[in-house]
């Protein structure tokens, strides 16, 4: 019997690398930045064919967000609402419980870009045949460049040797020269009844706390108390580097999880953005502006706050951020 394929889809992230743009209240995958779009729509769009039945795992913050859009399109969903983020082993168990053991889970973020729908497509199949075989499978995409932003997988056909954490630029380099180094795109396909038993063997704190919390869930939203017993822990670390199930698929596909302006920038760049002769983008401004003496420099508007930085310092965005954060700053609402 063939398996249904549920897409899950993550909407937790907030976008911290993105501010002032990406706010608690309306974080990057909400925005419509491409061509009138969120990356939330483009996610549930580009993976609409493949699946049968649409579950996303979203929060008490962000799932009016996803009501609106969802509604809006008239796309049937299962809506589960979390009370307080415990990282993506246990959004993926709530996603995983939900559903038959037998089911194929496609779990993807929802903010990530993804080009070229075929090689996509090519990806999708391998991985679904994979997972109908009993794998966890990863989905490792070939590195253009030394990216600091990301986690790397180390690979040898379709066996995972290895994942790394977020380099330095120089370990990145080593990465890229050595050749068997895909990025990590946290995206995912197994079965539910697959993953829950590996979740259970490698991680059953988790695996019990999250069944608790999702046995006494009422229509999709879960107890708040319950769920702060669950231990916040990130799928990477509870299953996928532990379990002896992993496999990897190389995908050709271009991809990018947008979580910095430099990413941003090279995005819009490649979709016709304007910018000046020395490489300066403005995004969120209208009016008119113009750079002197500076290159390779972002000047981001909000109606709240402006941003300026260079182009290679996206990643330090962050930095504000948490300063803000500690601050209690009502600029991240």
């Amino acid at each position: 019997m063939k398996s249904s394929i549920v897409h899950v889809l993550l909407t937790g992230g907030i976008g911290s690398r993105l501010w002032p743009l990406s706010r608690k209240s309306q974080p990057k995958q909400y925005l419509e930045l491409f061509n009138g779009e969120s990356l939330f729509e483009k996610t549930i769009i580009r993976n609409r064919n493949f699946a049968d039945r649409l579950l996303v795992v979203g929060n008490v913050d962000n799932c009016h967000l996803s009501k609106n859009i969802l509604e809006n399109k008239n796309i049937a969903y299962v809506n589960i609402v979390e009370s307080t983020p415990r990282n993506t082993a246990a959004a993926i168990a709530f996603a995983a419980f939900a559903v038959d053991s037998e089911d194929v889970l496609l779990v993807t973020p929802s903010d990530h870009i993804i080009e070229n729908e075929e090689a996509y497509e090519v990806a999708l199949k391998e991985a679904i045949d994979k997972a109908e075989q009993g794998y966890i499978v990863t989905f490792g995409v070939q590195p253009t460049k030394p990216e600091t932003g990301y986690g790397y997988i180390e690979f040898k056909n379709d066996t995972v040797l290895s994942f790394r954490e977020k380099p330095n630029a120089v370990t990145a380099k080593q990465f890229i020269a050595t050749g068997n180094f895909l990025w990590n795109s946290g995206m995912f396909c197994f079965k539910a009844g697959v993953f829950l038993e590996e979740l259970q063997k490698y991680q059953p704190d988790v695996y019990e706390k999250a069944k608790l919390v999702w046995d006494n869930n009422k229509e999709g939203n879960l107890d708040l108390d319950l769920s702060l017993n669950i231990p916040s822990i990130s799928v990477d670390y509870a299953v996928m580097e532990r379990s002896k199930k992993i496999k990897v698929v190389p995908a050709a596909f271009e991809w990018s999880d947008l979580g910095s302006f430099e990413s941003v920038y090279d995005y819009l760049l490649s979709t016709g953005e304007i910018v000046d002769a020395n490489g300066n983008m403005t995004i969120g401004c209208g009016l008119p502006t113009h750079f002197l003496g500076l290159k390779n420099v972002i000047f981001v508007h909000t109606p709240t706050a402006n941003l300026i930085l260079q182009k290679e310092h996206s990643q330090d965005v962050k930095d504000i951020y948490n300063q803000l954060e500690k601050e209690e700053s009502k600029l991240l609402d």
